[in-house]
């Protein structure tokens, strides 16, 4: 998902998205210790997105906060 379309969510449907990601990520670690991992970078793919998603996170807060400020 492009960081435009991930700023359209509410931080709500972030926090889910990032969830998913992360249980996908760990079934994946999951299969790379047992040998059946398909596709490596999947892996790599799924870490930028959850970090893209916890910067967009972490800027709404910031700014809530600077706007209540």
């Amino acid at each position: 998902m492009k960081t435009k379309e991930l700023r359209e969510l509410s931080v709500e449907e972030l926090n889910a998205r990032r969830r998913e990601l992360r249980q996908e990520m760990l079934n994946l670690r999951v299969q790379q210790q047992s040998g059946q991992l398909e596709n490596p970078a999947r892996l790599q793919l799924l870490r930028r997105e959850v970090a893209r998603i916890q910067t967009i996170v972490t800027e709404r807060a910031h700014a809530a906060a600077v706007k209540a400020a």
